[in-house]
């Protein structure tokens, strides 16, 4: 016999979960959490000083070539781009702009068939602390 207004196989009480399982989850989730952000930016910022480092050994590598290919050192970082030596000049990660490389100029030659100075160097623009303690700048 079947009575009206009752569901069979539902009790009263199952519906859901507690407030303290909620809790306790939540809890679970903020501990989680205050493990993995620390993690994830001291990643991010091991990922911007490894493209740092690969820019500027490139730049520098660039820099070298054209020196010794047109016997005169560039002028500007765009000199390279329009030597064909860079494809672009890139963005520095630190500072997250193209226009903050601080490019360090020389009068002495370094090459014996060089017959004018120029830029010899490249830094990045930050001023940042890096995670060997030093600044950016002087990478």
């Amino acid at each position: 016999m079947v009575r009206i207004g009752t569901i069979r196989g539902k009790r009263s009480g199952e519906g859901g979960f507690t407030l303290v399982e909620l809790m306790i989850v939540m809890a679970i989730i903020m501990i989680l959490a205050t493990i993995a952000i620390p993690i994830y930016v001291r990643t991010l910022q091991r990922a911007k000083e490894a493209t740092l480092r690969e820019d500027l050994h490139t730049m520098r590598t660039a820099i070298d070539s054209y020196t010794v290919d047109k016997e005169k050192a560039p002028e500007t970082l765009d000199d390279l781009v329009q030597a064909g030596y860079l494809k672009s000049i890139p963005v520095d990660p630190m500072t997250s702009s193209k226009e903050t490389w601080i490019t360090g100029m020389s009068d002495t030659m370094t090459d014996i068939n060089e017959t004018q100075g120029g830029m010899d160097d490249v830094h990045s623009g930050s001023q940042a602390l890096a995670s060997d303690g030093t600044t950016y700048n002087t990478w």
